[in-house]
Order: structure tokens, then sequence, then C-alpha cells
């Protein structure tokens, strides 16, 4: 994900000897709620009139869980006290998640609940105050779209941050199903090279270590929304974009969609839990041409394969798509939710611990000599063009 920057920082270092220091430096992690915060947190929810849902009940009381005691430790109960296991699942969901930024979580959580009871000041549901995104409900449905079309919807630091923002607040709200879409001609181009000019004071392995932490949140979002979730691939998906459809329950494309995840050519790895997902939709074999050998799909081969679910017609593809889809959010909700839950549930600790391994590859991938020297060809390359 931080590839090029890494690269940069290598190529600084080797003609300077000295840290790339005249770069911007980010910092990725929040902090924590005061213990103050965390109080009226709790006043807070004590006095909701509306009941949430079960959904974001069991995430406050993970978060709460985690905020006061630290990882989950308590005895797996038993697969028919389901009440119970819903509840240490939601827990255990959140693995090492560090306490003070449970608090924060959980007081944003319920200071949603509450401002959406007009108890406090929040973003508006449509537009949510983002910069790279468009978000906007309507009827029983939530988009969030790529919204960066001149850069063709690449993502940037700050939008992977909106992204987990976008997707936190559409799990609470009142819509049924969530769509990811992109502005413009492209879905997703995967990552924008703006994210590699800001080399931190640390250098390659502070970059290497805050660029995977983002990555495991971002991939953590999609693991964990509780609704359906579908993707409207409108043009070209790249990368990280493509990765984590193997995650959505409906991908819609239409017939000019593109779908390539390029990584050995970088000289990197698979992420976004596809070296799990893709291999069990598509067989292994059809998984390494993409994820092994870079093999760009067409829609009609990505359907063929599982990847895709429905191909439309590029002159129909919206609003076929979204007729469909609509239909779909007049479904009971709770239903759907439930349903998803018990679908993906054989699954879901193993994803965390597939993008959990995943990551960790990945950062050995970005501070290693072959991925600087795979970057650095590539761009050599494409500068001939």
């Amino acid at each position: 994900m931080t590839f090029l920057a890494l690269a940069l920082a290598r190529r600084w270092w080797r003609l300077t000897g000295v840290p790339a220091l005249s770069f911007s430096s980010t910092k990725t992690f929040s902090m924590g709620a005061t213990e103050e915060q965390f109080e009226e947190a709790k006043k807070k929810l004590s006095s909701l009139k509306k009941d949430p849902g079960n959904d974001v009940k069991l995430q406050i009381y993970a978060l709460f869980k985690q905020a006061t005691r630290g990882p989950c430790d308590a005895p797996k109960p038993g697969m028919l006290d389901f009440v119970n296991k819903a509840k240490w699942d939601s827990w255990k969901s959140l693995g090492s998640l560090e306490q003070g930024e449970a608090r924060r979580r959980y007081c944003d959580l319920i200071g949603s609940l509450a401002a959406a009871e007009g108890g406090s000041s929040a973003p508006p549901a449509d537009g949510g105050g983002y910069d790279c995104l468009s978000v906007s409900s309507r009827n029983g449905i939530t988009t969030i779209t790529f919204d960066r079309p001149a850069k063709k919807n690449a993502i940037t630091t700050q939008m992977y941050e909106e992204i987990i923002d976008a997707l936190g607040r559409a799990a609470r709200d009142g819509s049924v199903i969530t769509v990811f879409t992109g502005a413009g001609d492209y879905y997703c181009s995967g990552n924008d090279l703006s994210n590699f000019t800001k080399i931190p004071e640390g250098g390659v392995e502070q970059m290497a270590k805050a660029g995977g932490e983002l990555l495991r949140r971002y991939v953590k979002a999609f693991i964990d929304f509780p609704k359906p979730l579908a993707a409207l691939v409108n043009g070209p998906a790249v990368g990280i974009s493509v990765t984590v459809m193997g995650m959505f329950d409906l991908v819609y494309a239409t017939e000019s969609a593109t779908f390539h995840t390029p990584f050995s050519q970088l000289g990197q790895s698979p992420e976004g839990c596809s070296s799990y997902t893709f291999p069990r939709i598509m067989g292994y074999g059809k998984a390494n041409e993409m994820l092994l050998f870079n093999k760009k799909l067409t829609a009609a081969q990505a359907c063929q394969l599982g990847l895709v679910t429905r191909v439309f017609p590029d002159r129909s593809f919206r609003s076929e798509a979204l007729s469909l889809l609509e239909g779909y959010a007049r479904l009971p909700p709770d239903s759907l939710a439930l349903s998803k839950r018990l679908i993906r549930s054989g699954e879901k600790e193993r994803l965390h611990a597939v993008n959990d391994a995943e990551v960790e590859r990945l950062m050995e991938r970005w501070t290693s000599e072959e991925c600087f020297n795979a970057v650095m060809s590539f761009f050599q390359a494409k500068a001939k063009l």
C-alpha cells in the first residue's frame, strides 16, 4: 500500500545518507476518549428512547467490554447459547484493540445514536462532510461513492479513513443495504500516488507499520460490516478495490468493467483477505492467475468465475442494478442482517486471521529490496511509454 513511499525513502537515503524529513508526516492512530467522555457516553446511552437494533447493541456491548476489561478473556459459550454466543463473538472480533481506542469508538457510537434522536449535532446523512466520498441514503439504500473522477477515484490516505468512517455510519443508520460505486468512468484505480510523498521521520519501518495498521483497520471494516453489502462496478477496478469484493454480498458490474490485482508485478503480496476469498470463490488455479500472475479479468470472466454476481449492459447498468437493489431493500431488514450473520459466521474469525497475516506479510514486502527494485522497474518502464 505504501510501496512507492518506501522506494522513494530508500532512494533518498542512498543519495544523501539522511532520512527524508522534508515530507509531511502522518499519524494514523487516534487518541482514546477521556474517562469523563466515557462516563458521559454511558449516561447518554441510558437516556436513548429508540431501540438501536440488535446489531448496534452488540457493538455497544463489545466496545464497552473492550474499553473496561480489554481483549475478550471469557470462555466461549456453547453453540446453543445463542444470545451469549453472539455477545462473545462481537467482543472477540475486536481482537487486541486498545482500551483507549475502544472508549473512543464507544463514545462515537453513542454520540451518533444520541444525535439521531436530536441529542447533539452530527454530520448530515447525505454527503457526510467528506472530501473524497459522496454518501447518500434513500429508498433503504446507503450509497458510498468514490468521488474523485479526475483521479480515477484513486484512494488517498484520507479517503481510507473516510471509508472506514462511512462504513461505521452506514452500519448504524436506518438503511437496509449499503452500496459502493464510483463517480465517472472508473470504479476505483487503487492507491493514489499522493499517499507516497508523506514520509514520516521514522523512515521506512515506521511507514510500513503505519500503512499496515491503516490497511488492517480498513479491511476489518468490511469483515465486520453487518448489513448486506453490494458493489456497482461502473468501470475498471484495481488493487484494494477488487480484493475486498470477496467479502461483498453482491457485485454487479457493467459489461465494460475490468478487474486487476497486479501485486507480484510490484513485488508485493495479496491483501483484502483475497488470499483466502479468491481461491474459495474461483478455485486455486484461476485465483493464482489473478493474484500471482497479474491477469486482468473482464466483467464477463469475473462473473463466470464467481467474483461478480451479474453483468449488465453499459447503457442500462445503473437503472437495472438499482432497480434490483431497491427491490431487495424492501425486504425485512432484520431478516437480511441476521441471515447474513449466519452465512458469514463460519468464516468471520478466519477472515480476521487472514487479514492479520496479509498485513504482516505486506509490511515485510514494503521494506524488502525486491519490492523496491520491482517498483522502480515498473515506473521506469511506465516513463518510457
